[in-house]
């Protein structure tokens, strides 16, 4: 408690926030200690410090209770009521990580008053009312302009819409030793911009195409050239070897003017005359994504039975395949090989039977019993997407942005999943590294077109970028 009050301080120091007029609202747990305690020291650099005081006194945590006497013993200023007059910072210490319940009352008044009130808003460890593990609002909550909070970022503060009352977001270390989550499937990782290096497929001097995989792309009823070309595109963008596009036939020449790197193998729309080529072009395959702008009709249905059963190497399931697989989950089950699922929210909530609401706010608990059940990895795709697999730790993905909110960025991720497995790397760790790298190109897309221009093409090209900004860091460290 006294290194978390500590690092508050030295935060809006660095800040220039220690001066003029300071309220702190506190409550009756640790959290409220926490206030309790930024209050001293900063009653100790001179500061005009008002404490509200709005938990309960029978309520009062250990912590909590030593903290306020050595401010009362110190002369600060302890009122239970919100004083009416402004100040230049407000500092939220009502309730912390454990809350569960919604707020409502005394507390819920509270709260809207100091959110109406003037002045720079600071949240300590996360803003009251946050549920911590989903980011729910709990009936009402605190509108922070910054939250420090202690050793680890909460996952409240990432997801939505928990992240829009959090601000800026500083991790404070205290000195725990983050070792003792390592044992906790609970607890999920991120990932940095220099973690990038870890997830990438070597490139070896004395190599050929072949040393990077065949790719077989199963992808693009008639008309929907588009995700065809993309996520084929973003597979050699992200260092496939070969890249064969199993397509319908009104989608050959546009493809092959495209994107002349790719072989293109056509289809019409009798399964019957196509069986065979399947099962060639699947012995052919070191890896298959099957699913981007696939279609639902009963020839997208029946290629993707065949493929689910017959293919002995990985398979990355995408859009229609995933919708289709919907309707006959236990597929999952006749696979022989490693799966990846990229399902956004709906369709994630059509394979588990929810709803889209319920997914949100129950995605960690519903995630795991998922993979537990199938034998897939599977990536959630939202605002903030993560990666699930039996016996591993949840990736929650923090880069990226709104401007990748556009027709065919999934197409994008599909491909850059699939490049990473054809390039022999496990399936967790490919769609871990796909996740990040796509939205590290995602942001460099958005420095380069702004967020409301980027096209999913324009993502390729940020890859592009963020590819070759890792090369040349890797050449300097050498």
């Amino acid at each position: 408690m006294e290194r978390a009050a500590l690092k508050t301080v030295e935060w809006m120091e660095e800040k220039h926030l220690v001066q003029g007029k300071i309220l702190i609202v506190c409550g009756s747990g640790n959290n409220g200690g926490d206030g309790f305690a930024v209050a001293r020291l900063l009653h100790q650099k001179h500061c005009q410090v008002t404490v509200v005081f709005v938990g309960k006194e029978s309520s009062m945590s250990r912590e909590c209770c030593l903290q306020a006497k050595i401010a009362h013993n110190l002369g600060i200023s302890i009122v239970t009521e919100l004083p009416g007059e402004e100040y230049n910072v407000i500092i939220d210490a009502v309730f912390g990580v454990g809350l569960s319940r919604e707020i409502s009352g005394h507390y819920e008044e509270v709260i809207r008053t100091l959110n109406a009130r003037q002045g720079i808003k600071l949240a300590v460890d996360i803003p009251s009312g946050i549920d911590s593990k989903s980011g729910k609002v709990l009936g009402t909550a605190f509108r922070a302009d910054a939250t420090v909070t202690f050793q680890c970022e909460k996952a409240g503060t990432v997801l939505f819409p928990g992240t829009e009352y959090a601000g800026e977001v500083v991790a404070a270390d205290i000195g725990i030793d983050t070792s003792i989550f390592e044992a906790q499937p609970e607890i999920c990782y991120t990932l940095e911009t220099e973690d990038v290096t870890r997830y990438l497929p070597q490139r070896r001097a004395d190599s050929h195409k072949g040393s990077y995989g065949k790719v077989l792309m199963i992808t693009g009823s008639k008309g929907m050239a588009g995700a065809a070309y993309l996520s084929a595109k973003a597979a050699y963008t992200c260092g496939a070897g070969l890249v064969q596009v199993y397509t319908h036939e009104s989608n050959r020449v546009i493809l092959q003017q495209l994107l002349p790197e790719a072989i293109i193998s056509t289809y019409e729309n009798d399964f019957a005359k196509e069986s065979e080529t399947l099962k060639t072009l699947l012995e052919w395959a070191d890896v298959v994504c099957i699913g981007c702008g696939l279609g639902l009709s009963d020839m997208a249905r029946a290629l993707l039975e065949h493929t689910l059963v017959n293919a002995d190497v990985p398979c990355v399931i995408d859009a229609d395949g995933l919708n289709l697989l919907a309707k006959n989950m236990e597929l999952l089950h006749r696979m022989k090989a490693a799966a990846v699922l990229t399902p956004h929210m709906k369709e994630m909530a059509g394979m588990l039977g929810c709803t889209v609401p319920e997914l949100k706010t129950e995605r960690f608990a519903r995630m795991k019993k998922f993979v537990e059940q199938y034998p897939v990895v599977c990536v959630l795709k939202d605002s903030r997407s993560m990666v699930a697999a039996s016996g591993k730790k949840t990736f929650l993905n923090t880069a990226g942005n709104c401007g990748m909110a556009k027709a065919g960025s999934g197409d994008v991720l599909a491909g850059v999943i699939t490049a990473f497995l054809a390039q022999k790397m496990p399936a967790y760790e490919s769609a871990v590294g796909g996740v990040f790298l796509h939205a590290g190109g995602g942001d460099e897309a958005r420095r380069m077109c702004g967020s409301y221009s980027m096209l999913a093409e324009d993502l390729i090209e940020g890859i592009k970028k963020l590819l070759r900004k890792t090369e040349q860091m890797e050449g300097e460290q050498k």
